[in-house]
């Protein structure tokens, strides 16, 4: 994008051109795409919860052991052992700790989805991502206000920020 061309978008209050739907993709085609990069998104915050899962169950083993010295230190020691050999360290599924379940998972599942999604941008799209979203913030933004700006630098959000 030449310095004209910003400059122009700005003028316009125009979607920046990575924001607008080429003429070649029609809006079901958008929208699909759309729907696959929300459900990404959703796999996204999924795996956010799975490191989660990893980082609490990290920190319970290190509290267990921990527990297991106090129960050991007040004269619990046959507890404090037995936690101690059988749970402190345990696998959380079959031959595995969290972590390994986090590197199957973006292994097989993520990383493909997410390669897969970003292949279907570009055949479908030409790339560009959000582009969905772009058509519905143009059809729902009240033209001039400045609060409802196609760019953060559009004509009239100085005038807003005073």
């Amino acid at each position: 994008m030449t310095q004209t061309d910003h400059q122009d978008d700005q003028q316009q209050d125009q979607p920046r051109p990575q924001h607008r739907m080429p003429a070649d993709v029609d809006r079901a085609t958008a929208e699909a795409v759309g729907r696959l990069t929300e459900a990404l998104e959703t796999v996204e915050r999924a795996r956010g919860h799975l490191y989660t899962f990893h980082q609490l169950t990290g920190t319970a083993d290190f509290q267990i052991s921990d527990a297991a010295d106090q129960l050991r230190e007040a004269g619990h020691t046959d507890l404090a052992d037995e936690i101690e050999r059988d749970l402190v360290g345990r696998n959380v599924l079959p031959g595995r700790w969290t972590f390994q379940v986090m590197e199957d998972y973006d292994d097989t599942y993520w990383s493909f989805f997410r390669d897969l999604e970003r292949r279907t941008r570009e055949e479908l799209t030409h790339g560009r991502r959000h582009l969905y979203e772009a058509s519905l913030k143009e059809e729902r933004r009240t033209q001039g206000h400045p609060d409802h700006s196609a760019t953060p630098d559009s004509p009239g959000r100085e005038a807003n920020e005073r």
